[in-house]
């Protein structure tokens, strides 16, 4: 068909080389037993001729034979089947080294069997070729979106056509840009896991049909890891043009494949990116700065310069140094009189120990700030990663010892929580803090009620509520002994905003500190272009009512890692000790009103 209305307008061109647009060459060749690829497509997900033997003639849309071994083709203008809800594009598996080579814009005959490959949930139709015909030139039509489909499963009738999209898109994710070579987009605002916003249930599974239509990832053609160019770029990443989350891409043109989702297999350069700028450290009213910091493994071999590889980390000293420095950035851009601190090496406490290091730098840095460490004996737990707690000598004083329990919940798979109080150097208002990090979720080893319910929550959800059931009650038994006007839960909960954990706590009588302040869209972190917030700040009834502030400062979760401290697969140019993409979460600082 020569034009269709699907999403936007179709615009019908022809392909000449490498996408050049021209008129229409020469033809020859024309095989009366070939079928329109809208046939061997099919209305559904799945071929109607899988695993059979079929003849197509079409024109060469995407060459990405040295990329992907294959190439994806398209009905030329006029010869495709008529019927607007089948795709008029079929990808061809024709590995490298095959002959013929064939070149964007020829026009081809292929024989082959029709074949489904699977890939993360996607499906992609495919002609596994046994014989290959370059027969001329041809030309191809374009279709051009402006929308997003009214479906997800509206995606599958454009299934390996090309497309050319005239409408912004929205970066919603580049935690697969440095080593794939892909950007997740989104038609619309940024994409954000359902349930950061809804509980677990029919309000999740509305958000995620709508995030899976408007979603498409843009990718590089290339099934290599780390790409030595990102060579669609209109301009080379740097710290001008750092492609954070929330930047808004202009003129993405390409072939859409179906494979881990919907993607884009880029033919041309993007037009342009507005990027989103990096926010500078925020402005805060006056009181007390508490704040949460997962700071990304933050380990440093024996303390003496050796000691490498460690079980996780920095994987020598040049890298430990670079992942300090840029620690040292962010925890001072923020200025916290008192830090729960998440992925701290379990080494002690002593001089040589990685949070004594990092204290040690932070007063390099800014001696006035008079940072000291609270000193939990040993531990806290058995994990080789723990949570800590830091503050300013001059500003708050800790009140006896610190405690930290392993008991029950705790004795396995979630970091042991610990609880300091402390008391205001002016004013003497006391108040308890406590640094948490539950169990992860990841799915190794989950079984049973821990097992992923496919409810949005991911594995371990089950351990996590326990761990938030038993937070909540050793809270209440007054760990550390001493009065104080209320009491801080921090950390990486690993849950986001409306998953059960966090519910139950809140349940119980906490409070989430972006609540009272109404902060929309808060969140912390990314994962596979979906925002929102492990990382949590709640208030005990005697405290809610003096917070006036709380604020994430985005510094991590919309950078790509290509800014981290990492050396391998980075350009040297990419690095410098500042504060963004410090570590893969977002810090969280609020300000308390101690003087009421």
């Amino acid at each position: 068909m020569t034009g269709r209305m699907i999403c936007g307008v179709l615009v019908a061109v022809a392909l000449a080389g490498c996408g050049a647009a021209v008129s229409d060459g020469s033809e020859t060749g024309t095989a009366t037993e070939s079928l329109p690829i809208g046939r061997i497509q099919g209305a559904e997900a799945i071929s109607p001729y899988l695993d059979q033997r079929v003849e197509v003639q079409g024109v060469v849309t995407g060459n990405f034979v040295s990329g992907m071994d294959g190439f994806f083709m398209q009905d030329a203008v006029g010869e495709d089947d008529g019927d607007p809800a089948t795709s008029d594009g079929i990808f061809v598996a024709w590995p490298r080294g095959s002959t013929p080579k064939v070149r964007r814009g020829e026009r081809v005959r292929v024989s082959g069997t029709v074949a489904e490959v699977a890939a993360g949930g996607g499906s992609q139709t495919t002609i596994q070729a046994s014989a290959v015909e370059v027969l001329g030139r041809g030309a191809a039509p374009v279709t051009t979106i402006t929308q997003a489909p009214a479906r997800t499963e509206d995606w599958e009738r454009l299934e390996g056509m090309w497309l050319r999209i005239d409408v912004p898109l929205t970066v919603s994710g580049n935690d697969g840009l440095l080593r794939y070579g892909e950007l997740v987009t989104s038609f619309g605002p940024r994409l954000f896991t359902p349930t950061e916003r809804h509980a677990p249930g029919s309000g999740t599974q509305t958000v995620d049909a709508d995030n899976a239509r408007r979603r498409l990832v843009l990718d590089d053609n290339r099934s290599v890891e780390y790409p030595r160019s990102l060579w669609y770029l209109p301009e080379p990443l740097s710290a001008q043009a750092p492609l954070r989350s929330g930047s808004i891409v202009h003129g993405a043109e390409g072939i859409l494949q179906h494979a881990w989702g919907w993607r884009l297999q880029l033919t041309e350069a993007l037009e342009r990116i507005e990027q989103a700028p990096r926010p500078p450290a925020p402005e805060l009213p006056d009181g007390l700065r508490v704040a949460s910091f997962n700071l990304f493994n933050w380990f440093n071999g024996d303390g003496k310069g050796h000691g490498f590889p460690t079980p996780r980390g920095a994987a020598g000293i040049g890298e430990m140094n670079r992942q300090r420095d840029k620690l040292v950035a962010a925890i001072l851009g923020i200025r916290p009189d008192i830090a729960a601190l998440m992925e701290v090496e379990n080494d002690g406490f002593g001089r040589s120990s990685s949070l004594a290091q990092l204290v040690a730098a932070l007063n390099a840095q800014w001696p006035e700030g008079g940072y000291r460490l609270v000193d939990a004996g040993q531990g806290p737990g058995m994990d080789v990663i723990r949570v800590a707690m830091i503050y300013r000598e001059g500003r708050v004083a800790p009140l006896g010892a610190a405690a930290a329990t392993v008991e029950g919940a705790f004795s396995e798979r979630h970091r042991a929580p610990l609880a300091q109080a402390f008391e205001l150097r002016q004013g003497g208002a006391r108040l308890v803090v406590v640094a948490n990090h539950f169990k992860s979720k990841g799915c190794t080893e989950a079984e049973a009620d821990d097992a992923d319910q496919r409810d949005g929550q991911s594995c371990w959800n089950a351990s996590r509520v326990a761990a938030a059931r038993a937070l909540d009650a050793w809270l209440k038994a007054d760990p550390t002994g001493q009065a104080s006007h209320g009491t801080v839960i921090l950390g990486d909960l690993n849950s986001y905003g409306r998953e059960d954990p966090v519910r139950a706590l809140i349940e119980a009588g906490w409070r989430d500190v972006f609540d009272p302040v109404g902060e929309a869209r808060p969140y912390s972190f990314n994962y596979r272009g979906f925002s929102g917030r492990l990382d949590h700040a709640l208030l005990s009834a005697g405290l809610h009512e003096r917070l006036r502030a709380a604020v994430e400062w985005h510094i991590n979760a919309d950078e790509s890692e290509a800014f981290d401290f990492q050396t391998r697969n980075r350009d040297k140019a990419w690095y410098a000790p500042d504060p963004y993409r410090s570590s893969d979460h977002d810090p969280l600082v609020l300000v308390l009103d101690m003087g009421r």
